[in-house]
């Protein structure tokens, strides 16, 4: 009975997905391409471990290379940083491959776990460090497009680790352990695309406010006065696609600046800040009679799972919930 090896429906799904993530929107386009790279190196490794290609083995590490510069860029785009021609540099390694199959095929087995190490070590110190640093990412997903960073981190750091391990299975004699390590790790990738798909996951910022507020300087106070009086005038939270850098320039100010000001003067993150907005206005119309679905759309949010949670975490109770305790108010029960 035929049978599909585990990496080449790993390079199944993750072609899909770079699919869906390509047409769906055009802010996911450096996620998209980063999955399309996964894609085709997946489908390298099935073609040189499972059907005897061995052409394959020799553009596979030249491949692999390519997939954590790919990513870095792709995290910077998302913070708010345009490709740039010296970006050609983070091909270094990708140019150093054959050049070590030339003079000294070993030292393939260093450059790949180094460089995949390194990148991934880079996106989740920046990520983490940087909560507000994804400018192109909407505001209502919260902590989400971090933590879908974090998550592509942990996986090149991941694939550095498995790099080391068949190296020293190649070393030791344990050669046959080798197609099963590479479809252990195929697996593994499964597993990220699926955390990357849970739309559920995609909720508000879990965050909690910060206990400590850092001293608030004049700076502070005069970007927290225009911002408020945008929210106040043009409403900029009712647009669903508002993300910080849209929002840093309604103001004509760096989102950095902005987002540092918001931070040090609520101790909240730019999307709990706009989302509360959100969920004043979604008061607002639930009060005139507005339906929860309606509610919900013309306030700026688009899912309602992220709806019901920030208006849960502000509120302390479910849309339908308040609805009901405003009414046994007005009915004096």
């Amino acid at each position: 009975m035929p049978s599909l090896p585990i990496p080449l429906v790993a390079a199944l799904v993750l072609g899909f997905m770079f699919l869906y993530f390509l047409l769906s929107d055009r802010r996911h386009l450096p996620l998209a391409m980063l999955l399309g790279l996964c894609a085709v190196q997946a489908l390298i490794i099935s073609l040189n471990q499972h059907y005897g290609l061995r052409t394959m083995a020799t553009l596979q590490p030249v491949t692999a290379t390519l997939i954590p510069p790919a990513a870095w860029i792709a995290f910077r785009m998302t913070g708010g940083r345009t490709p740039r021609w010296r970006d050609v540099s983070h091909l270094t390694a990708t140019a150093a491959v054959p050049a070590a199959w030339i003079l000294h095929p070993p030292a393939i087995d260093v450059i790949i776990p180094v460089e995949f190490a390194g990148y991934g070590i880079s996106i989740f110190w920046i990520s983490w460090r940087n909560g507000d640093g994804l400018v192109h990412s909407i505001l209502e997903a919260g902590e989400w497009p971090r933590r879908i960073w974090q998550i592509v981190s942990l996986a090149l750091i991941a694939s550095a680790m498995i790099d080391v391990v068949i190296a020293v299975a190649m070393e030791t004699g344990a050669r046959h352990l080798t197609p099963w390590i590479v479809s252990v790790f195929s697996l593994a990738n499964l597993l990220v695309v699926g955390v990357l798909c849970l739309s559920s996951a995609r909720v508000t910022d879990s965050r909690r406010p910060n206990s400590s507020i850092e001293e608030v300087s004049d700076d502070d106070r005069l970007v927290m006065q225009r911002l408020e009086t945008l929210m106040t005038t043009d409403r900029p939270y009712l647009d669903p696609d508002l993300t910080l850098a849209r929002l840093a320039r309604k103001l004509r100010l760096p989102a950095k600046q902005v987002s540092a000001a918001v931070n040090r003067s609520t101790g909240e993150s730019i999307s709990r800040f706009v989302n509360a907005a959100r969920i004043e206005a979604a008061k607002s119309a639930l009060t005139e009679g507005k339906t929860v679905t309606e509610a919900m759309f013309s306030s700026g949010f688009q899912t309602k799972s992220n709806f019901n949670r920030e208006f849960l975490r502000i509120v302390g109770l479910s849309p339908t919930a308040w609805l009901q305790k405003g009414d046994s108010r007005m009915t004096g029960r």
